[in-house]
């Protein structure tokens, strides 16, 4: 007996030691397991709804869009406006100097193909939707897009030109399908 006192009192370990090492663990272990079960829900409750992630991309078939003509489809809860632009659009817009623009971007960076301009339509001054989608509507001093809440003028590349809004319409991510065909998202 007074070997296994000495064995414990030099740091040695008996049965019950290990017993009880082996309580504590699992304790640990199932407190753990415990804890992330009840916290799950919570967690889960925090990803996108099925609704979210179905308008994440949007895919839109540029076909029936006649030459000269604009739509808007919606993409995150966002208007997006999709321009088939004219020759002389797209020389306008080529045209510009760089100098000239509040926000300094050339045509180039903002399509992937001359013909079609996307962009996200909302005025990047105080988030109204600009005018210049439908024929009717005024299109600014530069043939683009016209914010009539604060006076803000865009040109046929969806840039800045004049008015209080600090940078030109936003072009979200997009991607050609097909040669009629586009993903935005």
């Amino acid at each position: 007996m007074a070997e296994t006192s000495t064995a414990q009192a030099q740091g040695g370990h008996d049965a019950g030691g290990t017993r009880r090492d082996f309580l504590s663990l699992t304790t640990t272990a199932v407190a753990g397991v415990g804890v992330l079960a009840f916290a799950w829900p919570f967690i889960h409750s925090m990803n996108p709804s099925a609704s979210v992630l179905a308008l994440a991309s949007t895919e839109v078939d540029l076909a029936p869009i006649a030459e000269g003509q604009a739509i808007t489809v919606v993409w995150r809860g966002k208007p997006v406006f999709i321009r088939h632009r004219t020759a002389d659009d797209i020389r306008a817009a080529r045209e510009t100097p760089l100098s000239a623009l509040p926000d300094p971007q050339p045509d180039e960076r903002r399509v992937q193909k001359p013909e079609w301009l996307v962009m996200v339509g909302v005025c990047t001054h105080l988030g109204c939707v600009p005018l210049g989608q439908r024929p009717t509507d005024a299109k600014g001093d530069y043939n683009g897009w016209f914010c009539p809440c604060h006076g803000s003028h865009y040109d046929t590349s969806g840039r800045i030109r004049r008015g209080p809004a600090p940078a030109n319409l936003e072009v979200p991510p997009y991607t050609f399908t097909s040669d009629t065909a586009i993903r935005i998202g």
